[in-house]
């Protein structure tokens, strides 16, 4: 990816945030960052959390700045799209050597559609 082609390794997740910002506006894709997203338990609202970033109206986008992802960040992030209601989302990890990335499903989402 050519912000981390640019950038490597070794900064913190806000540094990234700023140039993955700055690289989506230069390819024309829509985008929220840090864009608040509800939290709800049976249909109640318990809270808000804010996805890094919210792309194409769609998909979320976790950053991370680690030495190596690990299944509680996958796991993490698999949350955070089941409990926005999102069908997919990505998570991609800045801080190790090569670039790490992952795409996760919403295994309930994908049940809500075939019933």
């Amino acid at each position: 990816m050519e912000v981390h082609k640019h950038l490597g390794n070794g900064f913190q997740e806000v540094i990234y945030q700023r140039a993955m910002e700055i690289e989506m506006r230069n390819q024309g894709i829509e985008f929220a960052r840090e864009f608040e997203m509800p939290i709800t338990y049976k249909g109640i609202n318990i809270g808000k959390r804010r996805v890094d970033f919210f792309v194409e109206q769609a998909i979320m986008v976790e950053i991370k700045a680690i030495i190596n992802l690990e299944d509680v960040h996958l796991s993490q992030a698999m949350n955070y799209a089941e409990a926005y209601g999102l069908e997919v989302g990505l998570l991609i990890n800045f801080g190790a050597k090569s670039l790490q990335h992952k795409r996760v499903h919403n295994n309930k989402f994908i049940k809500s559609v075939k019933q």
